[in-house]
Order: structure tokens, then sequence, then C-alpha cells
């Protein structure tokens, strides 16, 4: 009876052992080579940098970082005025260009490798601050990435697969990954009641201030996941004192920037909100797949009003919504923090639930979810692969990044002011040259809506050659980009023609 009693025992636990084990293992190899491979992509994407939206004006803030450091201009136009382009990290890379004199291009590449890095050691150690389940990091990041909707959608700021693809290289990237470490950090302080002294109170806040000004949106986001962060701690009243002295020295470093004034940037808005209404749009297409996430939510608040991805989640909903009800649609860029803690709130779900039954239901909707977002994003593919190579379906999902400017090179030299509108003006100053009218929204440009009108008026059809000679001026114009067809015949002497058909003309 005894051994027998022993032998079922010792048969019981091999089967307790290993019946929940093995599949738990599958699971956790299977999230991690999808993650490695999620991460190769990423890798050839840095190779590759493809170019679309915004890459122009970074590779723009490198060219004037790297003649002049200290007082580089407008990085668009030829006018002297601050910019918030000119953060601690475009400056960085800007003193990399100068001294290494490696190609603004092969700059951006360390960019996005560097913010790569930045954004994967970031998330692990983030989530490692969640949850101590060996595949909760690589589950999370997959669902960073993946878990979104059934319609790519690309932003600066935003974590898609398809979106980072197209901005691997821009400050956003790279800030969201300080954010990452940042509320890591933060949790640790926390956890150790304000143990760590007030250095690392002061670095945190340091941090702080160093994220919202390298990319202010993103910093948006950083500062509610601290704020969500400091609340679930249930900080005692030693740590206040801390807290506090690590928000004057984030507002020192605000206040101290040389390069542009953070604090004029609260009255910019205006000019924002009718480019940022398209976030408010389609947004069951865009963002359906986080619902998984807000359904994972629920319990967690359930257990715990303070729960921190709850309270994230609930502060970005208050920003994002107030946003919309007021009109102010550049509120929008805080979506990420309606999203991202969804997002790890699904993929925790996987590997946290309570019961056995449940956790297998999350990992069964979460796998659904990202297979259905993978899907959706699929045409990411194409700018590593060759379109011919890639399956017909996938081939319609991808669409063909913008063609490069380097066609005007031999004979538009830095500094030369050129006549362009549209993408060409979002492209152009990535070369060294400056443009009429700046190709985005600045609002420290003075004189911005003077040169909008001088470029319009210029391109329109029916404008006297006189008109045109007096603007060519008034602005130095040495070089004019016609992407329509406009200027054909009207004396200018063309130099070159572009890959789509575009006429550079030189000015007489």
């Amino acid at each position: 009876m005894n051994v027998r009693f022993i032998s079922s025992v010792g048969s019981g636990r091999g089967s307790t052992r290993r019946a929940p084990d093995h599949p738990a293992a599958i699971g956790r190899t299977i999230a991690r080579a999808a993650a490695g491979l999620v991460l190769v992509l990423l890798v050839l994407l840095v190779v590759r940098l493809p170019w679309a939206g915004d890459l122009g004006i970074h590779a723009a803030t490198v060219e004037r970082l790297r003649h002049s450091l200290l007082d580089p201009g407008n990085p668009l136009v030829d006018a002297d005025t601050p910019s918030p382009y000119y953060s601690p990290w475009m400056l960085a890379l800007g003193a990399v260009a100068r001294l290494t004199g490696l190609g603004t291009f092969a700059v951006l590449r360390l960019a996005a490798a560097a913010g790569l890095v930045l954004l994967v050691t970031g998330v692990w150690r983030y989530i490692r601050t969640l949850s101590a389940h060996p595949a909760a990091p690589a589950l999370a990041l997959l669902s960073l990435l993946l878990v979104w909707g059934t319609t790519p959608f690309a932003w600066s700021g935003f974590l898609g697969l398809n979106s980072l693809a197209l901005t691997m290289a821009y400050p956003s990237t790279f800030t969201l990954g300080l954010a990452f470490h940042f509320w890591a950090w933060l949790t640790g302080a926390l956890r150790e009641g304000g143990a760590g002294g007030w250095g690392a109170w002061t670095g945190l806040g340091v941090l702080w201030g160093v994220i919202l000004l390298c990319h202010q949106f993103s910093g948006i986001v950083a500062s509610l996941g601290a704020i969500a962060t400091v609340v679930a701690a249930r900080a005692g009243r030693v740590v206040w004192p801390r807290l506090g002295v690590a928000a004057a020295a984030g507002a020192v470093v605000l206040w101290a920037w040389p390069y542009y004034d953070f604090f004029a940037l609260l009255g910019a808005g205006d000019g924002l909100e009718s480019v940022h209404r398209v976030l408010y749009t389609r947004l069951l297409a865009r963002y359906g797949l986080v619902l998984l996430g807000v359904a994972a939510l629920i319990p967690r608040w359930l257990r715990d009003r303070r729960d921190p991805l709850a309270v994230f989640f609930a502060l970005g909903v208050v920003v994002v919504s107030a946003g919309w009800v007021t009109g102010h649609y550049s509120w929008g860029r805080a979506l990420p923090a309606v999203v991202v803690p969804a997002q790890v709130g699904v993929a925790l779900a996987a590997v946290g639930a309570r019961e056995g039954r449940a956790r297998g239901v999350w990992a069964l909707l979460l796998g659904g979810a990202l297979a259905v977002g993978g899907w959706a994003q699929a045409g990411t593919l194409g700018y590593v692969v060759p379109r011919d190579v890639l399956p017909e379906a996938v081939a319609e999902r991808y669409r063909e990044p913008w063609t490069g400017y380097h066609w005007i090179t031999p004979w538009v030299r830095y500094g030369d002011v050129v006549m362009a509108e549209g993408r060409s003006a979002r492209q152009v100053p990535a070369y060294g040259a400056y443009t009429v009218a700046p190709g985005y929204p600045d609002f420290f440009l003075p004189d911005g809506e003077r040169r909008a009108a001088a470029t319009e008026e210029y391109f329109a059809a029916g404008t006297p050659e006189s008109v045109r000679r007096q603007v060519e001026r008034e602005f130095g114009v040495r070089w004019v980009v016609d992407r329509r067809g406009v200027l054909a015949g009207t004396g200018l002497r063309a130099v070159a023609r572009g890959p789509e058909g575009e006429v550079l003309y030189a000015v007489p």
C-alpha cells in the first residue's frame, strides 16, 4: 500500500508538473520565436530605411546641426528661428554627423538602430515590473506591434508594425523607448519607498524633461504613464518630497533648453488641429483589435482600482476624449496612452490569468488578434522583400515608399533656396537646401502664412511671370521643382528630370 501510494503520488506530481508545463513551454517558445522573427524584420527595415512621412524634416535637422551645432537656424527655410526639432536626441545625431562625416541617411540608420534597441529593452524592463512570466515580454512586444486594427495606420509615436517600419528613425521611437525605461525606473524607485536617494529622483526628473524635449507628444504619453505608476504605488509621505524634486528637475531642464522655448508650444495647438483630425476617424478599422485589451483591463481594475495599466488607460481616454469634445484634435496624439496599456493588458492576461481555463481562453484570443493584426500589416514585408516575390494577397497590401531627391544634388547645393510645393517641400530640405514655405506647420516661423501664400501663387497656372520673378527675388530662389508641369514653357531653364516626371528648373 505504501509503495503504491508513493508511486501514485510520484506519478501525480510528475503529471502535474509536465502536463501544464509542456504546452506552456511550447507557448513560450512560439512567443519568443515570433518576437524574434519580427525583430529580424525590424532590423532589416533599419537597413532599408523606407521613406514616407516626416523623414525629410529629421534629415534636414541633422543637416543643419552638422553645419552648426550652436546656431543651426530654421531647419526648413532660410530664416533664423528656433525649432522644436532641435531636441537633445537630434543634437546628439548632429554631433555624430559632424564628428564622423557620415552621410545624413547613414546617421538616421544609426538613429533607427538605437531607437529599436531602446524600445525593445524598455518594453522588456517595464513588463518585468508587471509580470515575472518568462513569455510576458515577448507577448507584450508582439501585442504592441500587431494588436491594432484591420487597416494599417502609420503615424509618428504609434507602435504598429507598419507605422514603426516608417518611423523607426524618428525621435518618437527613441522617445517611446526612453518612456518604457522611465516607467520601469520609476516603478523600481517607488517600490523601494524612495530609498533610492535624492540623486536617483533628480535623475528621473532630468529623464522626464529630456523625454518631453525629444518628442512632445510622446512626452505626454510618458507623463500619463508616470502618473499612473505613482497612483498605483500608493506612495507614502516619504516619497512625495522626492517626487517634487524630480518634477522640479524636469522643469529646469525644459526651461534651460536653449534651442527652443518648450513652454511656448502650449499655444501652438491651433495650427495643428486640422492635421490631427484624422486620428479620430475610422476608429474600429485602425484600433478595433485593441478592444480585446480593454476587456482584459476590466478584471485587473476590479481586482485593484489602482492597477497601473487600468489607471494609465483611463488617463489616456480622458485626454483623447477631451480633444474630441473640444476640437483640440492634436490631443489625439495621446492615443498611445489608451492603446499601450490595453495591448500590454491582453498580453499579461494570456500568461497571468488566475485560472488555467481563463488563461487558455485569453491566450487563444490573443493568438487570434495577433494573426489578424499581422495579416493586416503584412504589406510591411514589401519594404524588405521584392514585391514580385510576395504572394499576391500580401503584395496588394504593400505601399511603395517615396523616392528621394538625390537627383537634384548635382546642381542644388547646401543652403540654396528651392521653390517647391507638396511632397517636394517635405523632402528637398533633407539634402541641405531650403524651401520658400516649410512643408510642415512651424509655430516659430512668423511669416509662415506669407511664405505659403507666395508658394501657392507661384505655382498657380495663371500667375504672370513678373509676379514669379518678384517672388524669386524676395526669397532668393535659385531653383524650382515642378511636380505638376505648371511651369513648362515659362522661360525657366530645365536642368534635370526626376524619376516621377518632376523637373528641376534653374532661376535666371
